[in-house]
């Protein structure tokens, strides 16, 4: 039978009610909304949790202090809406301008620390949002026959785009409800499901596999994964093609490093390519051009925007950046200078200090992933999701995001934490093996 999950706490509650209710957040337009509001509603309740954790009943308590991971994206994330206000002071962009990039820092750079925040303190099984996530990819193949029709019985590309729009954010794209769009290379449909384009889309159903990789009923297990299946395929994304690839069997093969075996078998390999080495990598270029090539023009669109965004960020502002993305020439398409890379796009518009408080939260946070895969079975998931945002950063900006993949940041937190418990246990198992430093108790004289 089908094991029945049900959240045990409030904060379970409003993580299971936000992730089932994907799809109808969508229709209305409310996604860009829903997330930035779930996160700082979590990351209220951890505070409060950890302020009042002594009281809390059962249910409420917080799993432990902040682990140390945590509070480095808490510091790089306030780093950034630092240099934030740098940047608008440097080139005077005014204060309207200023305050509204500081609320699209509560709705995008923050949300990589409150998630992970929320998932380290508060008590969120894993188990809640896998199978959460698998209920999202049922209604994504409940609706997918209709998706797949809409071009070709002649419905609309876009249903309509929400009122919500008056809140604000990136463009209206993130609040608009498609059927499809049209692939102006190719003029075929492209399926872009609840995200706001199909690339992104791809790497959301990546992270649908990954999750549903982890679900235990095999029901279940089967929905999620060929849920995320369509979205990578339907999307027609490069990306998400290489990603669904890496992000499962990335982690899967990690443990091999631990294994004897493996490396005879790694040295074997090596040993081979002095045969074939000439061909491998004939091959290697070859497919490479030939992936380039799948989409040439966005290939080039993207490689001028880097360009265009390194070039500027060397000669005109070095450690703060530029304060915003500026429109791109007609080269580009008008595409936004520091847009399409998270790296970038961080030098351009943040500079050299943006881009090192992301970089060393996250090098931090892969590391502690990498060696705890590469030891136990906890560790896959949180892998994938730290591989799939590595993924996104170089084809995408992270920061307009976030609020899509919070899932994977939640369960980032999560595993801090067990990382972060297994390392008291050891270091107070330690302590008690530890004899007593120093000369021990004075003996009586038996003469005496």
């Amino acid at each position: 039978m089908t094991e029945r999950l049900a959240p045990a706490n409030p904060a379970e509650g409003l993580i299971w009610f936000t992730l089932r209710w994907t799809w109808p957040f969508y229709f209305i337009g409310a996604l860009y909304v829903v997330g930035p509001v779930l996160a700082w509603l979590l990351a209220g309740l951890a505070a409060f949790t950890l302020y009042f954790g002594p009281v809390m009943r059962d249910g409420l308590k917080p799993r432990g202090p902040i682990p140390p991971v945590i509070w480095g994206w808490i510091f790089g994330m306030a780093v950034m809406l630092v240099v934030l206000w740098i940047g608008h002071l440097n080139w005077h962009l005014g204060t309207g301008r200023t305050m509204k990039s500081s609320i699209g820092w509560a709705k995008g750079w923050a949300l990589l620390a409150l998630f992970p925040l929320a998932g380290a303190v508060l008590p969120i099984r894993r188990e809640i949002l896998i199978r959460a996530q698998c209920i999202v990819g049922l209604w994504t193949l409940c609706l997918l026959p209709i998706m797949l029709a809409a071009p070709y019985v002649g419905l609309p590309e876009r249903i309509f785009t929400s009122p919500f729009r008056a809140i604000g954010g990136p463009g209206p794209e993130y609040f608009t409800v498609y059927f499809f769009t049209w692939d102006p290379a190719s003029w075929t449909p492209r399926w872009q499901f609840f995200a706001p384009w199909a690339p992104f889309a791809a790497l959301l159903g990546v992270l649908q596999v990954c999750f549903a990789l982890e679900e235990s009923d095999r029901k279940w297990r089967s929905i999620g994964i060929a849920a995320g299946m369509a979205m990578i395929f339907l999307s027609k994304s490069r990306m998400g093609l290489v990603g669904v690839v890496a992000c499962t069997l990335g982690p899967r093969l990690l443990p091999l490093v631990l294994k004897g075996w493996a490396w005879m078998m790694l040295a074997a390999l090596t040993a081979s390519l002095a045969v074939f080495g000439t061909w491998a990598l004939s091959t290697l270029k070859d497919g490479v051009a030939a992936f380039k090539g799948a989409r040439a023009d966005s290939t080039r669109v993207r490689a001028t925007l880097q360009r265009i965004a390194g070039e500027r960020w060397q000669n005109e502002a070095f450690w703060f950046g530029h304060g915003t993305v500026q429109p791109g020439p007609h080269l580009v398409e008008y595409m936004p200078i520091g847009s399409h890379h998270t790296w970038w796009g961080l030098l351009f518009v943040k500079g050299l200090v943006g881009m090192l408080a992301l970089l060393l939260p996250l090098a931090w946070h892969t590391l502690i992933v990498m060696v705890d895969a590469a030891r136990h079975p906890r560790g896959r998931l949180p892998l994938a999701v730290i591989m799939t945002i590595v993924l996104l950063s170089f084809g995408e900006n992270l920061e307009i995001e976030a609020y899509m993949i919070w899932p994977g940041l939640v369960i980032l937190g999560a595993h801090a934490q067990d990382v972060a418990q297994d390392a008291r246990r050891r270091l107070a198992a330690g302590a008690e093996l530890t004899p007593a430093a120093g000369p021990g108790p004075a003996q009586a004289d038996p003469r005496d």
